[in-house]
């Protein structure tokens, strides 16, 4: 009886029928989730620097100007709207605004826009916060551009939760030493 239980595993040890079913049916699942799992942080990647390039083109579009308006402001968030395609643009919240160095150290904001509701814009006279030290000396201008993005994955098996990405970009002014706003 012993000798032939050992028979028969031996047997069954050696019997390689079906082996490579079992090896997928052991390795698809975790194959599977590897490949949703590096689609998934590729369509994030894409989306965090797709709201990353809209912050800083819309703050590029006003820096090279020599004034601005809301009206060209909006058109400029119309334009970080199709960047940010073929993503929602829902989601998006862009923020442009026109700081200077007042001669007491503060950064003050001259102007703010926003679009969405991630992103108020600031209230003119408003210390500015959060200026990387050294960046502008008494006087000098800037052009800060930044964007606030909620991705809510496709694929919620694999990121769960909505991912939030921030981007702030400061750009000098190029034509002016400082870019007016008629109308913000």
């Amino acid at each position: 009886m012993i000798r032939s239980v050992r028979l028969w595993l031996q047997g069954f040890m050696l019997d390689r029928q079906g082996l490579a079913a079992i090896e997928f049916a052991l390795l698809a699942p975790i194959m599977l989730l590897l490949y949703f799992g590096m689609t998934e942080f590729s369509t994030a990647y894409l989306a965090n620097r797709r709201a990353n390039h809209t912050a800083s083109i819309i703050a590029d579009l006003i820096a090279q100007s020599e004034s601005t308006s809301r009206a060209e402001i909006n058109l400029a968030f119309a334009i970080g709207n199709l960047i940010v395609e073929p993503f929602d643009s829902e989601p998006l919240s862009v923020r442009v605004t026109s700081i200077t160095m007042a001669p007491d150290g503060d950064a003050v904001v001259d102007w703010s826009r926003a679009q969405g509701t991630g992103l108020p814009p600031l209230v003119k006279g408003a210390d500015f916060a959060n200026l990387p030290e050294n960046l502008i000396t008494s006087g000098q201008s800037l052009i800060v551009g930044e964007s606030h993005y909620v991705y809510t994955s496709g694929a919620t098996q694999v990121i769960k939760a909505p991912l939030t990405f921030k981007r702030r970009y400061f750009l000098r002014p190029r034509a002016m030493d400082k870019i007016p706003c008629k109308d913000c």
